[in-house]
């Protein structure tokens, strides 16, 4: 008897340690739960955060350069327009010998107000949106050939997919950022272009033959981490790669935004 109640006292007594094990173990799994919940919790208001930081910094900047574009075409176009006016008064008093360099100034005068407008035009968010990124895109390249920037090969592979308007406006401030930097930085002759519109995403790659750089320099500039933050809002992925006297090239994965 004494024997029995003996193994009925283990067996209660393990059946306690088992239950405090096993209501140990579901606390433990709730906290771990909780406390990963948090953490995910903190992580998505981060992200939302520099998602929207990103964003309003991207809206004043695009606010700044809408600025830049009216600035441009209406009071430096007019005063433009104004000389060239001028010009043409001037050209009615002054001696037959001079003529030539007037008429010379004036077409010079008027190929500048030209150029004015298209660079008003392309900062411009609002023509970006009515141009669509390949036409917005074609104009920036001509006028690296009109001026004799870079000798520029582009080409177009796939059928084209419509894209989401803000995020066509997006992707051309990237590319835009990029070409502006060849344009100061690389002293570049040639610049290749390629767009492949697959069927989920498109992918943009740009190259150039110029002095390239040193990655590990300007990974923190202003320029890459802008075009990297534009990146990030799309879902996109970003890649530059350089080397020193080996040109420099830009790589963009975007996915589509299909509206099933």
């Amino acid at each position: 008897m004494l024997e029995k109640e003996q193994v009925l006292l283990i067996f209660y007594f393990i059946s306690i340690l088992l239950l405090v094990f096993v209501f140990g173990l579901i606390f433990l799994y709730a906290f771990i739960k909780r406390k990963n919940k948090l953490l995910l919790e903190k992580f998505e208001a981060n992200k939302r955060f520099e998602i929207e930081l990103s964003t309003a910094q991207i809206e004043i900047q695009e606010q700044t350069l809408k600025n830049i574009s009216w600035e441009l075409h209406d009071n430096v176009g007019q005063l433009l327009s104004v000389i060239n006016m001028q010009l043409n008064l001037i050209a009615n008093k002054i001696p037959s010998e001079f003529q030539t360099q007037i008429e010379e100034t004036k077409q010079l005068v008027a190929s500048t107000v030209k150029e004015v407008r298209n660079i008003s035009k392309t900062l411009n968010s609002d023509m970006v949106l009515k141009n669509g990124l390949l036409k917005s895109l074609n104009l920036e390249l001509e006028r690296f050939k009109r001026l004799n920037f870079l000798n520029v090969t582009s080409t177009i592979e796939g059928d084209i997919v419509d894209i989401k308007a803000s995020d066509e406006i997006i992707i051309f401030r990237i590319l835009q950022e990029f070409l502006s930097n060849v344009i100061r930085h690389a002293k570049a002759e040639n610049l290749f272009v390629h767009l492949n519109f697959k069927y989920d995403v498109l992918e943009i790659e740009i190259k150039d033959d110029g002095i390239g750089f040193d990655m590990s320099q300007v990974e923190t500039s202003n320029g890459m981490q802008t075009m990297k933050s534009r990146s990030e809002l799309l879902n996109a992925s970003f890649t530059i790669s350089s080397l020193v006297s080996s040109g420099t090239s830009l790589f963009i994965k975007y996915p589509y935004k299909h509206e099933w």
